[in-house]
């Protein structure tokens, strides 16, 4: 009966998925608007709180990978629908736990169950839509960054605020554990590779996907590029409503209303947008589109974020980093498209489940290395403004991976066009 409900639809499917990646953004995002209750309660360093970050990836890199290998011979809504619902539950248990050890235990939890469930995603989409539509489609499915973001820190703030961060865990678990449901029995398992030649029943092995990952170019530094901006911006993320508390003493739900605001409308807009218009400038200027709009993007967003985050008027700073957040969060939804255009149909739970060792790294340590950096800094400028100087210093390393991208453009096109039919 379970298998008649199930449907054979691109949007049915993108939007149900992406609804799972917002959760499951929602569910390892919370904790940046909880780091001040969780620090106060355990008396944390800015060091020490960052390390839930590094927490969450010790299982979810590492687990990923064993997975989404899995996931290229089996049915991989399964493995999604049991995913959500674990890393749902070890998103309970965080707020369970009763001391420091035990909630660092519970965010490896909830790093494992993503593992399980994550690095199936884009393969799925990229077997509901064409390469020609993957752009958008993509980046669509790439909403459960600003959308979730939104959610955790509005929703996560006022929750903290008006009952304590514990009972925000509890709330955060809940709709993964629907969405889990849904997903199984609704969504069919699309044709492996039905939109792409020569696409096979056969497996690549991994050396295949790391040397399209890292031999090209283009890939290489598509992934370099994209990386670096993720580490930086989970860093500032995830001290962006500390500075607001710091700084500008405001309340904590009011700083994750602000910080929701910022990190999703202008980034919704972004992902979608930029997904759009690669889509439609590959068509005259090739797929070297797909890494020039977030070359552009980051090159700019680099140095208007160092302007911003040194402000001393609060509406002023939210203003400039709502544009600086339109800017920088560019490169996600073109990025992936690109790197599964590069892919055998075989190939793409693979790369999504590297990828996600590399992201997953990044955003261990962009947390760590500006906490570090924030405890230097405060010894000469003070808690507020030293957080600040960090914040501004690591803004300005985009620069570093619109670089990346600049040469990823040079080479993308030739390197798509290179590994079109491959079958490895």
């Amino acid at each position: 009966m379970a298998v008649s409900m199930r449907r054979d639809s691109p949007w049915l499917a993108l939007v149900l998925l992406m609804a799972i990646s917002t959760v499951g953004f929602v569910d390892r995002i919370v904790v940046n608007v909880l780091v001040e209750p969780i620090k106060g309660e355990f008396e944390l360093s800015d060091t020490q709180v960052s390390f839930m970050g590094m927490a969450f990836t010790v299982l979810n890199i590492g687990a990923g990978l064993v997975v989404a290998r899995y996931a290229e011979r089996v049915r991989r809504l399964s493995l999604i629908s049991v995913g959500t619902v674990l890393w749902s539950a070890a998103t309970a248990a965080c707020g369970w736990a009763g001391s420091w050890v035990q909630l660092l235990v519970a965010r490896m939890g909830v790093g494992l169950g993503e593992a399980i469930g994550l690095p199936s995603l884009q393969s799925v989409i990229s077997d509901y839509f064409p390469a020609n539509r993957r752009g958008l489609a993509i980046s669509v499915l790439m909403l459960a960054p600003p959308i979730g973001a939104f959610v955790g820190f509005v929703g996560g703030g006022w929750i903290a605020q008006e009952f304590d961060w514990r009972f925000t865990f509890l709330i955060a678990a809940v709709p993964g554990l629907l969405l889990g449901v849904l997903a199984w029995l609704f969504v069919a398992e699309p044709a492996r590779g039905r939109h792409d030649a020569g696409a096979g029943d056969e497996v690549p092995p991994i050396g295949a996907v790391l040397s399209r990952l890292f031999g090209l170019a283009s890939a290489r530094n598509l992934v370099i590029g994209s990386a670096l901006a993720a580490m930086f911006g989970f860093g500032l993320n995830y001290f962006f409503t500390s500075l607001m508390i710091r700084k500008f003493e405001v309340g904590l739900a009011e700083a994750g209303l602000y910080s929701g605001l910022i990190a999703s409308l202008p980034a919704a807009l972004s992902v979608v947008g930029s997904g759009w218009l690669a889509d439609r400038l590959s068509a005259a200027r090739g797929p070297a589109a797909y890494a020039l709009i977030p070359a552009v993007c980051l090159l700019i967003g680099g140095p208007l974020y160092v302007v911003a985050i040194t402000r001393d008027s609060l509406p002023l700073l939210l203003g400039l980093i709502s544009v600086t957040t339109f800017l920088t969060f560019g490169y996600l939804g073109v990025t992936y498209a690109a790197l599964q255009n590069l892919m055998h149909p075989r190939m793409r739970a693979t790369c999504s489940a590297i990828l996600n060792v590399v992201y997953g790294l990044a955003s261990a340590f962009g947390p760590i290395l500006l906490g570090a950096l924030s405890d230097r800094m405060a010894l000469d400028h003070g808690a507020a403004e030293g957080l600040a100087v960090a914040m501004a210093i690591t803004g300005a390393l985009y620069v570093w991976a619109g670089l990346h991208y600049l040469a990823a453009a040079r080479r993308l096109t030739a390197d798509t066009a290179g590994v079109a039919g491959s079958a490895a």
